[in-house]
Parts: C-alpha cells; sequence; structure tokens
C-alpha cells in the first residue's frame, strides 16, 4: 500500500517535468543573410584588405584588381574621340565661298536687269545670269547636304567611341572591390597576388547584427501566427543557459515541409511544420547556426 502512495506523486512529477521542457512554442536555428563577393574583373588581385571577423562599412572599398590595360584602352579610345572630332567639317566656312558667288551673281542679274530697262542689255545676257544663279543654288544645296551627312556620320563615330569609353570607365569602375552591406567577414577566400577572374568569390560577409531564427510550428499553430507579430525569443547558450531577445515574425513560408530532425515541435505527433522567419536585433553574442526557442 505504502508503495501504492508512490505513484501519483512520481506521476505529478513527470507531468511537470514535461511541461517545464515546454516552455516553447517553436525551436529553430539563428541564421544571418549571407553575401558572397565575386570579383567582377579580370586580373591581377593586388590587395584585398579583409579578414575573417573584421567589420565592414557598406560601399567600403576592400580590393583592387590590375586596372593597368584597360587604362591604356581607355586613353586609345579617348585619342581616337579627338581624332574624330578633328575631322567634323565647319559648315559655315565650307560653304562661304559659294554663298559669295551667288551674292555676286545676284548682283550682276540686278545690274542687268537695270540695263535692260534702259535697252543698255539684251535678253540672253539676263537669262545666263538666271541660269548660272541657279547652278549655284544647287551646288549650294548638295554641297551643304553632303556637309551635313559627313558631320552626321562623324557624329555617330564619335557617339560609337564614347560608348565604348564608357564601358571601359565601367570595367575599371568594377576592378574596385567594395563591401555590399555593413556587416562581419566570415570567410576569405583569396589573397593579394593571385588571379582573380569574373565570379571567383573574393570573400563572404553577413550582417550579424540583424539576424534572424528559423523556427518551426505546425498546422495548429499557424492560425494563431501572422506576419509583424511581436514575440520572445530565447537563445540557447547550453548548460541550460537562455537569454532573452524581442523578436518579430518576418515570413511565414506558404508550403509545408517534413519536420527536421534538429528540431522540436510541441505536438511531437506533427510530421510537416512551416517554416517562419523572426527577425531578432543581435547583442553580440547569438552566433550563427545557434539554437533557439521562441514563445508566441
Amino acid at each position: 500500500m505504502k508503495r501504492l502512495s508512490y505513484f501519483p506523486a512520481i506521476i505529478l512529477i513527470t507531468l511537470s517535468a514535461c511541461n517545464a521542457s515546454k516552455e516553447f512554442d517553436a525551436t529553430g536555428t539563428f541564421e544571418a543573410t549571407e553575401i558572397i563577393v565575386s570579383s567582377e574583373a579580370n586580373g591581377k588581385l593586388l590587395c584585398l584588405t579583409v579578414e575573417e571577423g573584421s567589420k565592414l562599412s557598406q560601399n567600403s572599398e576592400v580590393g583592387l584588381v590590375d586596372t593597368v590595360q584597360l587604362y591604356l584602352k581607355k586613353l586609345q579610345l579617348q585619342a581616337s574621340m579627338k581624332s574624330v572630332d578633328n575631322q567634323r567639317p565647319d559648315i559655315q566656312k565650307q560653304i562661304a565661298a559659294t554663298k559669295e558667288q551667288i551674292a555676286t551673281a545676284r548682283r550682276e542679274k540686278a545690274r542687268v536687269e537695270n540695263l535692260l530697262k534702259a535697252n543698255a542689255a539684251n535678253q540672253k545676257q539676263l537669262d545666263d545670269w538666271d541660269s548660272q544663279l541657279a547652278v549655284l543654288q544647287r551646288q549650294l544645296e548638295a554641297q551643304t547636304s553632303s556637309l551635313r551627312n559627313s558631320t552626321a556620320s562623324l557624329n555617330e563615330q564619335s557617339s560609337s567611341v564614347a560608348i565604348q569609353v564608357a564601358q571601359v570607365e565601367d570595367q575599371l569602375q568594377k576592378c574596385h572591390i567594395l563591401s555590399p552591406i555593413d556587416g562581419t567577414v566570415l570567410a576569405k577566400y583569396a589573397e593579394p597576388g593571385e588571379l582573380a577572374s569574373t565570379g571567383k568569390p573574393l570573400f563572404k560577409i553577413a550582417d550579424i547584427e540583424n539576424i534572424y531564427l528559423r523556427a518551426y510550428i505546425t498546422s495548429t499553430q499557424l492560425a494563431s501566427v501572422k506576419l509583424g507579430d511581436p514575440v520572445k525569443v530565447y537563445a540557447d547558450f547550453g548548460d541550460d543557459i537562455r537569454k532573452e531577445y524581442p523578436g518579430k515574425i518576418t515570413w511565414i513560408a506558404d508550403k509545408a515541409e517534413f519536420t527536421p530532425k534538429t528540431i522540436l515541435t510541441n505536438d511531437e505527433r506533427a510530421n510537416q511544420v512551416y517554416a517562419v522567419k523572426i527577425a531578432v536585433r543581435n547583442d553580440g553574442t547569438i552566433k550563427i547556426g545557434m539554437y533557439g526557442e521562441v514563445k508566441f
């Protein structure tokens, strides 16, 4: 009888232990948005001033790929553009002589008209000046058209060279390696002196100050969870050491997936769960991959 009296106490202790172990609604691991920065140019890597663990500011220059050949190509194109510009004709100067001939022909025509009125000239002389004036007008039109076509062609050549110069300048800009975000360098894949090529990874960076917990919830919890909800996040440092952080749900998966082996849910019978992302402001103690818990 005495032994039987112990059973209710044992059951109560077991149930309380189970409830204590379920002081969370979901679990997951901490993650950060990682960016692998790759080379956008081909050439010798002259410098790369990043080390694992170093903090970088957005758009800060951290490396340089050799730019000598691109710079020489830019100088060549600029010289070509200058040569094209020098070939552009001055239309007004080119047609000035023809305009002067037309002005002279008009004066002579007017003089003959006056003589004709005084019966001091004949009609043929006036017709000759009319014919000569018409020829000069056609010459002026042909000359102007030719010069304009030549100028338009040279303008097109100049524009083409200008576009090539802009392309080289863009390639020169890409030789300067910049940090895409404010973050911490997680890994370094190249060293100065190595040959860089387009697409070759140089380093990996992540914003570990603004991380998120990828947790998993069951379908029954899904109805009570929505975007923007504030939650309590607990970082598990091991040895029963936990620290609380405020968090906010920023993403909920639209499809269910099988429960990952390392994840615990409040319903152990659930075999499919929905992933959620919870934004957390890191104080420097949370590390990527650390285990975390959520209380809604």
